[in-house]
């Protein structure tokens, strides 16, 4: 690898769209908004580059930077990457500029405040470069840092540029609120880990933030943790990621927040800033407690099951599009975090896979839903009636993604389900097959909720509903694009996932299970 610094360029660049987007005048809000799409195509371009360059045959974490920070604390500015955080990387490169476009016009009623749209896309960016450095952090505290601080501007996309009404700003602090309380319990968590990395019986000469030193050491025997230490620090940790994720008991604040921000902010925590919670269990839950983690493996897999069909039955049960998409996502949370607490190859490939179909197919749904919702002013899905006739492109890519929801195969979210039941099956078939309920449930929710807004008579609501404009399409026409590429193709994304995932197995020394007697005899015949 050359020397120049690829990944802090990677999560810099939104940043600095963010302050030339607050750099410019006032009045030209059109300006504002191009300002940070070209902010948001740069850093998409920066990260194809890190894509093409990435060796998924090489060392596990690569494009390494690592300059002092804070000696005093142990803790360094250190970045890396390897094959999950770069699809998670790609999927919110690629999301940020289709958000900015499809929120073109967001804003528009705050217009009222100076700088109004100039805040709204300069805190998407914010939130972008904080994603983007919480996945290529290779220091725990570094992580933590912007792990919190990406808290801040979804506040107030939340609060200050949700839909009218004092319900925004409840959901705003709802969000916030669990959040702070989970973080707050991970930052205990986190000093834990400096002071055992300290203590006496510690291979290192004075307390660590260092991911990859902590972790070999771990892996290696050279540091231990008594069981009751370990799982308190483990505990501290899965606390703050489940709320993030958010799972099961643990995901009241999702929907409200999903309801009460735009279509675009929502996308954005669902499908971005949520992933940070999943993708943050497999490299720091797992990696530095591999014994606790199996400890409690049973525990999260019971609660991953509990929000996968807790949140189908309440997404068939919703009268609110909005509300029932949020739903989706804590069942398609559960399954993430299933495949995750799974510890097996094929369960951790399908669960990062997931992640990225998950954002692709909510992407897609959530905004073709915001596109029909901002044409009615209403959520309401007993409003909308017939709108495939006077609607067709807009009822299509509805049905595409909704399709996508409940992984019909051929799309996206297939494959990587798939991975996460085969995963599962092989060391907790009970669960595997509780699971199996959601899909049933799945197909319920989509196609009863297209039965309803886009067959049959067309109501009056959606007499004068106008089919997709050429922003809006340009919008979802990618998204669609990929739900088939990778449903039908995901070979090259699972080529980068599957090392990773390896060497993540190989760290917590947890191999796949081996086949019985019985699964050998028959493969012989």
């Amino acid at each position: 690898m050359d020397g120049f610094p690829w990944l802090t360029a990677l999560w810099l660049l939104p940043l600095a769209g963010a302050v030339a987007t607050m750099a410019t005048p006032a009045h030209r809000r059109g300006l504002a908004r191009s300002v940070a799409l070209v902010a948001a195509v740069a850093a998409l371009v920066v990260a194809v580059v890190v894509a093409v360059r990435f060796d998924p045959a090489g060392s596990q974490y690569q494009f390494v930077e690592s300059r002092s920070w804070i000696p005093a604390f142990g803790t360094r500015y250190e970045l890396g990457l390897d094959g999950i955080a770069l699809a998670l990387v790609l999927l919110t490169v690629v999301l940020v500029p289709l958000l900015l476009v499809a929120g073109w016009r967001d804003g528009a009623l705050e217009e009222r405040r100076p700088r109004a749209t100039h805040t709204y896309v300069a805190l998407i960016l914010v939130v972008e470069s904080m994603v983007l450095m919480s996945f290529l952090a290779l220091d725990i505290l570094l992580f933590y840092v912007f792990f919190e601080a990406m808290l801040i501007p979804m506040y107030f996309l939340i609060g200050g540029f949700g839909q009218p009404g004092p319900g925004r700003s409840r959901a705003a602090v709802k969000f916030l609120l669990y959040n702070l309380f989970g973080g707050l319990i991970m930052l205990a968590a986190v000093i834990g880990v400096y002071v055992v990395t300290a203590g006496a019986d510690s291979p290192f000469a004075s307390g660590t933030f260092d991911l990859r030193a902590i972790a070999a050491a771990v892996a290696s025997g050279d540091l231990t943790m008594n069981a009751p230490v370990a799982n308190a620090l483990f505990l501290g940790f899965m606390f703050a990621f489940a709320v993030k994720a958010p799972l099961w008991p643990l995901h009241s604040w999702l929907p409200d927040a999903a309801v009460q921000a735009t279509p675009v902010s929502a996308v954005l925590m669902m499908a971005v800033v949520d992933k940070v919670g999943t993708f943050a269990m497999l490299r720091y839950s797992l990696q530095l407690f591999p014994d606790a983690a199996q400890y409690f493996a049973p525990l999260v897999i019971t609660l991953s099951v509990v929000s996968i069909v807790y949140g189908a039955l309440l997404a068939v049960a919703q009268t609110d599009v909005m509300r029932l998409i949020a739903y989706t996502s804590i069942s398609h949370f559960g399954f993430i975090v299933l495949g995750v607490f799974a510890m097996t190859s094929q369960g951790q490939s399908g669960s990062t896979l997931y992640m990225v179909n998950h954002g692709i197919s909510t992407a897609a749904l959530m905004l073709v839903a915001g596109f029909l919702v901002s044409r009615t002013g209403t959520r309401v899905i007993a409003d909308y009636g017939g709108v495939q006739k006077v609607a067709p492109l807009l009822a299509g890519t509805f049905l595409i993604a909704g399709l996508a929801t409940l992984s019909l195969p051929g799309l996206a979210p297939f494959v990587s389900e798939f991975l996460v039941f085969v995963g599962t099956y092989t060391r907790y078939p009970a669960a595997a097959v509780l699971a199996t309920i959601a899909l049933v449930l799945a197909a319920l929710y989509v196609l009863w909720l297209y039965q309803r807004m886009m067959t049959g008579p067309v109501t009056d609501g959606s007499k004068h509903i106008r089919d997709l404009r050429r922003r809006e399409m340009v919008v979802v026409a990618p998204l669609i694009a990929l739900l088939v590429v990778l449903g039908v193709y995901p070979k090259p994304m699972l080529d980068v996932i599957t090392p990773a995932v390896a060497g993540t197995l190989t760290t917590i020394d947890r191999p796949d299970p081996a086949p019985t007697a019985a699964e050998q005899d028959g493969g012989a015949r």
